[in-house]
Parts: structure tokens; C-alpha cells; sequence
């Protein structure tokens, strides 16, 4: 009888360690039984895990998910749109009543509501890449209760950049014009050529800091390189990855240097993590080392930990904050509502109304933006 009652004790105890254990696939959390969200299974669907703003907000999502004693799983969609869609296909499947999706194809209305039809009636929190392109507001989000978007108002963090660096230039601009010609030369690196907070980004960094410029009498700036009419290096992956930007960089100091007369005297990158690319080709070439080394101007968005260790030591100029953990709490805040019964539009006005840091998209009571921020020190 002992004997019997230690291998029914010992396959318990494997059960239990089974249904706790993680997966290949990404974190997990199994929810206390007494937990009030304890019906909630939320599948979380990554565009990618290599991205490093949303490395952080991942991090920040799952301890605000564990906390709160929600079960949920991490997917990571390997930037690839059909995998993404398979992965929701067999959470559904499997069980998972909430789905929260940060889509891989960005701007795609198309890939969205493919996501939301695999969704079978379940609620969709979207967030951070956008789920509808220029012109197309409202495609998906309009009049659906059980969808919401929590992400970022695309434009606004290039405008702040690009005021930021028209500021620091104008207070800067006989230290930032090496060769004296009176005009900044800048690179522009974007990280994705369909992702409209790119393409904003792109656009109003460049832009708005010429606004800054010309309204003072100085010269809008010059793309380093005239016969590209582009007037960016575009990561050929889609990735926004520090590998990109140092490789652009690299490549371009073969031919731009101080000693030509042709120095790039600014950097401007869609991202942290691109512009921390550059800086590791600048600092090789002997630049942004701190101290009395030359230091050419870099500027990115996200405010990473490593950003803000750089601008600390005086390696980058500045950085747009995206605030990870305010859009993990968002997140989490809008399916534990969901949990308790709200829609989903329910659930993202309520969280609209909890903070200053979140808005509501004008016209909708489903599309919630964190507030962005400058920083630079």
C-alpha cells in the first residue's frame, strides 16, 4: 500500500511541475487557482523578441501579468506575419481567451483583421505597431468593441526629435560644423520602410528640425551623400537592429571623414538601437569616446537603459522616450478589465481616464496613445 501511495505522490508532483513549466515558445505564468483573473489565458504574440525597446516592454508585461496572477504565454513571431498567425490560430485552439498582439506586418489592415478573424469573437488588445495605415483609420478599430489598439501617436516622436535637434544645433552649431561650411551634414538611418512610426519618424526628424533652423536664419541640413534621393540607409531586414546601423556607419566613414572635408557632422536614427550602432562605428574611428574626443551628434527614440547610459557618458546627444512600462501597465490594466467583464473599448477608455500619460485617438474610444518625452540627460 505504501508502496501504490509514493507513485501516485511522485506523478502529482510531475503533474504540478508540468503544468507550471515555461515553453520554447517564451514566458509563461500560471495563475494562482484563487485568483480572481484566474479564467483569463492570455496568449502575448511578439513581433519579434529581438527587438530592444519591446525586450523591455516584455519584461515589464510579464511581471505586470504575473503580478496581477494572470496566466499568459509569450510568442515570438520571428518577424514573420504567417508564423504570427499560426501561433494565434493554435492559441485558440489551446484555449486562450484574450489575445494581445503586437503585429508583425505594421500599417497592415489586411493582417490585422486576419488576426482578428483567427480570433474567432475573442477579444484583440493590439499595441505599439500600428494596425492601420495612412488613410485608413478606422478600417479596423471603427465600431468594434471587442478590438483595441494601445500603442503611440506615430507622429509625435519624430517632431519632438527633430525640434530637439534643431535646439541642440542652434546652440551648438560652430562645434557641430567641423569643416565650417556653414551647413550640417547629416545620416538619416530608418528601420523599416512599411512601419509608419518610421516613416514619420524619417520625415519630421529631418523636417522639424529644419523648421527650427531656417525660422533662426540658418540653413536647412544636407543629406551627407547627394546621390542618394532617398536621403536614408534603410535596415534591408525591416529590423531596427544596432548591427544595421554600425554597418551603414562603417560603410560610410570609408569615404566621409574629417580629412576629406566631408565629415557626417550629425546622426539622426529612427531608433536606440540603430543609433548605438552608429556610435560603435564613430567610437572605432575614434569619436564619441567622452572626454576631449570629437563627438558627432546622435540622436535616436526609445530611451533604452543602454541609450540613457550612453547619453550619461556623453557618447550620444539624445533620445525620445517611449515609455515601456507605461504600455505594459496600459496592457495589463485593459485585459485584467477585460477579465472582469469590460469590452475591450471599455477596458482602453478606462485606462485613458486612470493616467495623464494616456489619450485617447481622437474619434475613438478603442485606440489609446502613451505619451512620449524627450530625453537628453
Amino acid at each position: 500500500m505504501k508502496k501504490i501511495l509514493a507513485i501516485v505522490l511522485a506523478l502529482v508532483m510531475v503533474f504540478s511541475l508540468v503544468a507550471c513549466g515555461g515553453s520554447s515558445s517564451g514566458g509563461s505564468n500560471a495563475a494562482p487557482a484563487a485568483s480572481g483573473d484566474s479564467a483569463l489565458k492570455v496568449g502575448v504574440f511578439w513581433y519579434v523578441f529581438s527587438d530592444a525597446y519591446l525586450s523591455t516592454v516584455r519584461s515589464a508585461l510579464d511581471a505586470e501579468l504575473a503580478a496581477a496572477g494572470i496566466e499568459y504565454q509569450d510568442f515570438d513571431g520571428n518577424n514573420n506575419q504567417g508564423t504570427q498567425l499560426e501561433q494565434v490560430q493554435t492559441a485558440v485552439t489551446n484555449g486562450f481567451n484574450v489575445l494581445v498582439v503586437n503585429l508583425v506586418t505594421s500599417g497592415s489592415a489586411d493582417a490585422a483583421q486576419q488576426i482578428i478573424d483567427a480570433a474567432n469573437g475573442l477579444p484583440v488588445v493590439f499595441f505599439n505597431r500600428a494596425i492601420e495605415g495612412d488613410g485608413e483609420e478606422g478600417t479596423v478599430l471603427g465600431g468594434n468593441d471587442n478590438i483595441t489598439f494601445i500603442g503611440t501617436d506615430a507622429p509625435e516622436a519624430g517632431h519632438m526629435q527633430g525640434k530637439m535637434i534643431g535646439e541642440f544645433l542652434l546652440a551648438n552649431y560652430d562645434a557641430v560644423d567641423l569643416n565650417g561650411d556653414g551647413s550640417i551634414s547629416y545620416a538619416m538611418f530608418m528601420g523599416d520602410a512599411t512601419n509608419v512610426e518610421a516613416i514619420y519618424r524619417t520625415q519630421y526628424g529631418v523636417e522639424d528640425a529644419n523648421a527650427v533652423l531656417t525660422a533662426a536664419g540658418k540653413p536647412e541640413l544636407v543629406y551627407f551623400n547627394a546621390s542618394n534621393t532617398d536621403k536614408y540607409q534603410l535596415d534591408p531586414n525591416g529590423a531596427w537592429s544596432n548591427a544595421a546601423g554600425n554597418d551603414f556607419m562603417s560603410t560610410n566613414l570609408a569615404e566621409y571623414s574629417e580629412a576629406n572635408g566631408n565629415m557626417i557632422e550629425l546622426v539622426i536614427a529612427n531608433n536606440d538601437d540603430m543609433a548605438l550602432g552608429a556610435i560603435a562605428a564613430l567610437q572605432n574611428a575614434g569619436y564619441n569616446n567622452g572626454g576631449t574626443s570629437t563627438k558627432i551628434p546622435v540622436f535616436g527614440v526609445d530611451a533604452t537603459d543602454v541609450a540613457k547610459e550612453a547619453i550619461a557618458n556623453d557618447y550620444m546627444t539624445g533620445t525620445v522616450k517611449q515609455d515601456a512600462e507605461g504600455m505594459a501597465s496600459a496592457i495589463c490594466a485593459a485585459v485584467k478589465a477585460i477579465g472582469e467583464g469590460s469590452t475591450a473599448a471599455a477596458a482602453t477608455s478606462a485606462v485613458a481616464d486612470s493616467s495623464d500619460s494616456y489619450t485617447l485617438a481622437p474619434g475613438f474610444t478603442n485606440k489609446l496613445y502613451v505619451a512620449y518625452a524627450p530625453y537628453t540627460a
